[in-house]
């Protein structure tokens, strides 16, 4: 359903950066499951680069039942830019979600205007994937913008609709990052890095898809995933409560 997604992104990626490898925990870049009636792949990648400390992105393959790719791209902590999240699931070809956005770091009018508000026009292009569904887990005004793309769609609509508006999002996204001016300050860089380790503590706290991966890969590996990969700079609450 998404291999045009990743692929689109990888190619993008490469053509506008010069990345590396960045590490993944033992044990979590991939994995099958075998629970049910379906087999359930997952694999996920994860990158970096002078302007982009962190690019992860996970594809689940479990066939006709559920197809999911999800991707959260970090700036360097020495830039205050937004962060590029991708959520794309369909399960069993009659539910679509998708959420695209440029998560904003600040809420402060001067940052909407200047990451925020480009977005706009796309937004306006793609209305039919702007449908202001209500968030079920998540505060709305928090880590997502007014001009985000958040829609139960089809599939049809995913290949001929959601697919333009990602490229344009995407190469939106690449633009901010190229016209970024760098951060000089210890204090400023020091709100960046706190900012961004609450958007994981908040994320990990909150993301619905534990228990998906729970289901498929069961709780420890899923537990692992989200503190681990997917949200790295978030400590359990256990731990956190101790």
């Amino acid at each position: 359903m998404y291999q045009a997604f990743k692929d689109f992104l990888e190619q993008e990626l490469a053509a506008h950066f010069e990345l590396r490898p960045r590490p993944i925990p033992q044990g979590l870049e991939y994995k099958v499951s075998e629970r049910g009636r379906n087999k359930a792949v997952i694999q996920s990648w994860c990158f970096q680069c002078p302007q982009l400390r962190k690019i992860r992105y996970t594809y689940i393959d479990a066939g006709e039942s559920a197809q999911i790719f999800n991707s959260v791209i970090y700036p360097a902590h020495h830039y205050d830019l937004p962060l590029l999240g991708i959520d794309f699931l369909s399960f069993g070809n009659k539910k679509h979600l998708v959420v695209l956005d440029f998560q904003p770091l600040f809420r402060d009018e001067a940052y909407l205007q200047k990451y925020i508000a480009p977005m706009a026009p796309i937004r306006e292009k793609y209305a039919d994937l702007a449908q202001n569904l209500e968030m079920k887990f998540y505060d709305a005004n928090r880590y997502f913008s007014p001009n985000l793309l958040f829609a139960k769609t089809d599939a049809e609509s995913i290949q001929k609709r959601l697919f333009p508006a990602y490229q344009e999002y995407l190469r939106l996204y690449w633009q901010l990052v190229e016209q970024a001016e760098p951060l000089s300050s210890p204090e400023e860089i020091e709100r960046i890095v706190q900012a961004q380790k609450d958007y994981d503590q908040y994320s990990a706290e909150r993301d619905p898809a534990h228990g998906l991966f729970s289901s498929y890969f069961g709780h420890e590996w899923a537990t692992r995933f989200l503190h681990e990969f997917l949200f790295e700079d978030s400590v359990p609450l256990t731990v956190a409560n101790k």
